[in-house]
């Protein structure tokens, strides 16, 4: 999957959390995967939804964990995201809520 994509993906499917109510403040966060390229999509860690764009999601390497495009941080949920990905092949995305 191209890169622009797969940012814009992760970034619609986090915006769909805050508009169902399913989070609550920047608690909850969707991770996308391109497997040719070895690359996870998170949301960035503590940026406001309102805040957030296509162009301010996270690249990280799903082998070191490591930032690959970005300036931010990704979210701390990252190396769980990692994890699993890395255990489950087939896995394409995850979802993570703190609601009420």
């Amino acid at each position: 999957m191209d890169l622009t994509k797969l940012k814009q993906s992760v970034y619609r499917a986090n915006m769909e959390l805050i508009e169902s109510g399913l989070v609550l403040f920047t608690f909850g966060n969707v991770s996308g995967i391109d497997r040719e390229r070895a690359l996870l999509v998170i949301k960035p860690s503590g940026v406001p939804y309102d805040a957030l764009s296509p162009d301010n999601m996270v690249c990280v390497s799903l082998e070191s964990g490591k930032v690959i495009v970005s300036e931010l941080n990704p979210c701390s949920d990252t190396p769980t995201h990692l994890e699993l990905y890395r255990t489950l092949p087939r896995c394409g995305g995850m979802v993570h809520t703190q609601s009420e």
